[in-house]
């Protein structure tokens, strides 16, 4: 009995800590596959190419999009991004899990796309405490910093969207949530491919010999 690949989409507003998540997972889950995007933004200071990010420039990234190479696309505060698409289709048509770590616009057009996938929104404990975060990680401007925030009602609000959400409260404790919904969803009778004649062989075979 063989499953088919799951589709996991983690994204959530900006500084929620989805990077953390993702790392964490990484490290307790080694047969899922991380789907790397594309963007046009400049690396950040320890950030690594064909790691982190395919970093380049918008010209490359229009040439992406015109090719329909793109699962999905975004243009956020000011920089594009982007989802690979033969990455993920190949990896799911193989029965691989896939990951996806992308922020909410371009979740919310993977999950017009591929409507099966398994959607977690990451969300802050509070507004404050993503202020918090987003200011103690240095990385914006304060006039990035304000839009980041405007955007979080907007952002909160697209949680109707998705499968699960999971409440970034303590690292430790978000991990192990987005770790069972994994194991939940593998669970999944769905997502296997049904050999009916050997399930119901089996079966027979083990009925018939209690009967006796």
């Amino acid at each position: 009995m063989s499953r088919k690949g799951i589709l996991f989409v983690i994204s959530g507003p900006s500084g929620v800590g989805k990077g953390t998540i993702r790392e964490a997972l990484l490290k307790r889950i080694n047969d899922v596959k991380l789907s790397i995007s594309a963007t046009t933004r400049k690396p950040r200071v320890g950030e690594v190419d064909g790691k982190d990010y395919y970093f380049m420039l918008l010209s490359d990234f229009r040439q992406l999009i015109e090719n329909e190479q793109l699962l999905e696309w975004a243009k956020v505060y000011d920089n594009f991004y982007g989802t690979p698409r033969q990455f993920v289709e190949d990896n799911l048509k193989k029965g691989q899990d896939v990951l996806l770590e992308i922020d909410i616009q371009g979740a919310l057009q993977i999950k017009e796309k591929m409507p099966a996938g398994v959607f977690i929104f990451i969300a802050p404990p509070s507004l404050e405490e993503l202020k918090m975060r987003l200011a103690k990680r240095g990385t914006d401007s304060p006039e990035s910093l304000q839009l980041r925030l405007a955007s979080c009602q907007w952002e909160m609000e697209q949680l109707k969207h998705y499968d699960y959400i999971v409440i970034n409260k303590d690292l430790d404790n978000a991990v192990n949530a987005v770790c069972a919904i994994i194991t939940a969803e593998r669970c999944r009778v769905s997502n296997f491919n049904m050999e009916c004649d050997i399930i119901d062989s089996s079966f027979h075979q083990g009925h018939n010999e209690n009967s006796k």
